[in-house]
């Protein structure tokens, strides 16, 4: 086997030529596409905004590819194909040819890379020998070489022990870890699987569903290219600290075009801080929201009840029950949206108030055109305090925050709501949606994206839109005058059409963030098991042709239900569902781990649904620390079960030292939701990712793994939820301390 031990200089290490080959072309590419994009951005065009455009357009398009290549840098190569017909076959992380078109890696998700996750000894599909090629920087540091057809290896060097168990034994450092180069069969296949229709993921802890599902957007980017660089994906993840943990694995694939977001952050405009109990959530995410928010919406305008009369100018004109009636009914049948309907249901009564207006002056005696009359009427109306206020009365523009939040405010008011409804909320669940803060939670989102549909945007003043447009000339002039740039190359109305211009080649990344109405192409969601019926109603309104990759595990999901099936657990998203692959092969966590974490749900009467095999398991990797009992929920520092947590931590980063290299590892104190709050447990999870020991709840810790994982008082996990412990057990690469003052939960003590 060839090691980073070898006396051999690094050129003379088998591959190492090959790979300083690929990465002399990328920076060769990187410097190329960026001195490109700076001559092009040197270039003043034309004269004419088209050519600025042109220029933006073509700087975009290079920076985009320069970006691609710089994001590659770690582990350019991974892997070699020799195959049966004499070829043989580099495979990366982006396809690279020579300057004279001679093929130097072959990308991992084009189809002659195939072979290479799904070769097998019984079908090597042409493949003689499979090599994995691990390197440090840009340095070959070991070979892993698979035989595959023993009848045509004459003559070949075989190297290697393994690269998936060499992956797995490695410590963590706080970040996902890509697995391009030990994808498993049974993972390619989900990777490649065809993208129409919703495809599930059903895996347990440590399967790689998370992995696949990243690896899965890769390479549609790359199959379906020009038309997903049109629309973009959008991934979904359980929360931000989960985003942070992935952060580095789309990157270094070559992607960096895709949104992704949590639920709490789906909304431009709104931030969703706030934190609420489970129940609370469960109440929100009901699907009969989506009637009572409908009928809500359809309750804002207000009949008159008696005819009114308005002061406009030195006139008087009356406004009638009747008129309003007519003007609500006719502003519905146009089928628009709350706030755009307003328009048509104001310039109605203006202009029955303006005929008004105009015939009892021509009664008068004047001498008037009656299109010119009522325009000029229609004018007075507007600037009439009494008009706006009686027009502003009957049907109030509404923002989507304004009118949630006086739902939670008024209990009377959403009862009322909802019976008029037909109750598709259940009166019981009401009383629990009243406002716990002042911040928006996560699930509020799905209910504000609800209303936003209904309402509309907010009217915007045409004097602001064209002040904007005038600021924009008036910054255009200021700069050409400062910057001594007349001579009439371009004038400022043309430089002030470019900048604004330049706002449509923002990265499609950035512009599906900022626009809630964006269609992806495809969405992926993470922990899919745990987003509520009005979610995906969210979700799926932001895929018109419902192309999803939903990854989960039924058996992790929170609270006290859990759903038979997918199906059940798709709730609207249901009628899109398409196919469904089952991942069983446990990657991370150790097999007595896996073990016990599967008899606590069977003893608890939640068997899972489809038991796990783990491919490694760990000497003496559990065991039970017993300790006092807290008089209380006291504050960390006076607790028997922190000063044994402390400990149990400072154990396994001695073992870490010493086996994976000093300040190597991850070790995460997982406590139940309450005692987080009492011990002033991370919630949002950054230690997890910025300190060798993270003080988590059990809850937050989903998606998420370390070396070594201690679970403080497993019975008041359990006792919030089957599921949360079952996520508790499973984060551990290495071995698991248990904490406990009192009776383990069935399961786990009889090991």
């Amino acid at each position: 086997m060839t090691d980073s031990s070898t006396s051999a200089s690094p050129a003379s290490i088998p591959e190492q030529r090959h790979v300083d080959a690929a990465y002399a072309r990328v920076d060769e590419l990187r410097k190329k596409y960026r001195d490109q994009q700076a001559r092009t951005h040197a270039i003043h065009g034309a004269g004419n905004p088209q050519a600025w455009t042109e220029r933006e357009a073509l700087s975009a398009h290079l920076g985009d590819m320069a970006a691609r290549l710089e994001a590659v840098e770690d582990r350019l190569v991974f892997g070699r194909l020799d195959m049966a017909d004499g070829d043989h076959h580099h495979i990366g992380r982006v396809a690279l040819s020579t300057a004279d078109g001679e093929h130097l890696l072959i990308d991992w998700r084009a189809p002659v890379a195939m072979p290479f996750y799904q070769a097998t000894a019984v079908d090597p599909k042409g493949v003689v020998r499979r090599r994995h090629i691990t390197t440090h920087g840009r340095t070959v540091v070991a070979l892993e070489d698979e035989l595959l057809d023993s009848s045509r290896a004459e003559g070949m060097d075989l190297q290697g022990e393994g690269a998936l168990m060499s992956a797995l034994d490695k410590a963590r450092d706080g970040r996902m870890g890509d697995i391009v180069a030990t994808i498993q069969s049974e993972q390619d296949a989900i990777i490649r699987a065809p993208r129409d229709g919703a495809i599930v993921v059903q895996g347990g802890p440590g399967t790689g569903k998370t992995a696949v599902a990243l690896h899965r957007i890769a390479y549609l980017l790359y199959a379906e290219r020009e038309r997903l660089e049109r629309s973009g994906v959008l991934l979904v993840g359980p929360s931000r600290i989960f985003l942070r943990y992935i952060e580095q694995v789309l990157p270094s694939l070559g992607e960096t075009g895709v949104v992704s977001t949590t639920m709490g952050d789906l909304l431009p405009g709104v931030d969703a801080r706030g934190t609420e109990p489970l129940g609370v959530a469960q109440a929100k995410g009901h699907i009969g929201w989506a009637q009572l928010l409908k009928q809500a919406v359809k309750m804002l305008p207000r009949e008159l009840s008696a005819p009114t009369t308005l002061q406009v100018w030195s006139r008087t004109v009356t406004l009638t029950p009747d008129d309003v009636s007519k003007a609500i009914r006719h502003a519905r049948h146009t089928r628009r949206t709350h706030n755009q309907a307003r328009e048509g249901f104001a310039l109605e009564l203006m202009e029955v108030l303006a005929e008004r207006l105009a015939s009892d002056a021509s009664s008068a005696g004047g001498v008037l055109d009656s299109n010119e009359d009522k325009a000029e009427w229609i004018s007075e109306i507007r600037d009439s305090i009494d008009a706006r206020r009686a027009i502003n009365l009957a049907w109030m523009p509404t923002s989507a925050k304004t009118l949630l939040r006086r739902l939670y405010a008024r209990p009377q008011l959403l009862a009322h709501i909802n019976d008029r409804a037909g109750r598709p909320v259940s009166p019981r669940l009401l009383p629990l949606v009243e406002r716990h803060s002042a911040e928006w939670t996560d699930a509020d989102i799905p209910l504000l994206d609800e209303l936003e549909e209904l309402l509309g945007p907010m009217p915007t003043s045409r004097i602001e839109s064209s002040e904007s447009e005038s600021a924009a000339i008036e910054r255009a002039r200021a700069a050409i005058e400062g910057q001594g740039l007349g001579g009439g190359i371009v004038n400022a109305e043309q430089l002030a059409e470019s900048t604004l211009s330049q706002r449509m080649w923002t990265p499609l990344a950035e512009q599906a963030a900022n626009d809630r109405k964006w269609a992806y192409g495809h969405i992926v969601v993470d922990e899919a098991q745990d987003l509520s019926p009005m979610a995906w109603r969210s979700l799926l309104r932001r895929c018109p042709s419902r192309s999803f990759t939903i990854v989960g595990d039924l058996d992790q999901r929170r609270g006290s239900k859990r759903p038979k099936t997918w199906v059940e657990a798709l709730g609207p998203a249901s009628r899109a569902y398409s196919d469904e692959f089952v991942l069983t092969v446990s990657y991370r966590t150790p097999a007595t781990l896996t073990a016990i974490a599967e008899a606590v749900m069977a003893r608890a009467g939640k068997p899972v649904i489809h038991p796990m095999s783990a491919v490694r398991d760990v000497e003496d990797c559990y065991r039970v620390v017993t300790v006092e009992a807290d008089t209380d929920l006291v504050a960390r520092e006076d607790s028997p079960a922190w000063a044994a947590a402390i400990q149990a931590a400072s154990q396994a980063c001695e073992r870490l030292d010493a086996t994976s290299g000093e300040g190597s590892g991850r070790v995460a104190i997982l406590v139940s939701d309450s005692r987080g709050h009492a011990w002033h447990a991370d919630s949002t999870g950054e230690s997890a990712l910025d300190s060798r020991i993270a003080l988590l709840s059990a809850s937050s810790s989903k998606g998420l793994e370390f070396d070594t994982v201690i679970v403080v008082e497993p019975g008041e996990i359990f006792a919030e939820g089957v599921g949360d412990l079952f996520v508790a057990l499973t984060r551990a690469t290495h071995d698991l301390v248990a904490i406990t003052s009192s009776d383990l939960p069935r399961g786990m003590d009889q090991w």
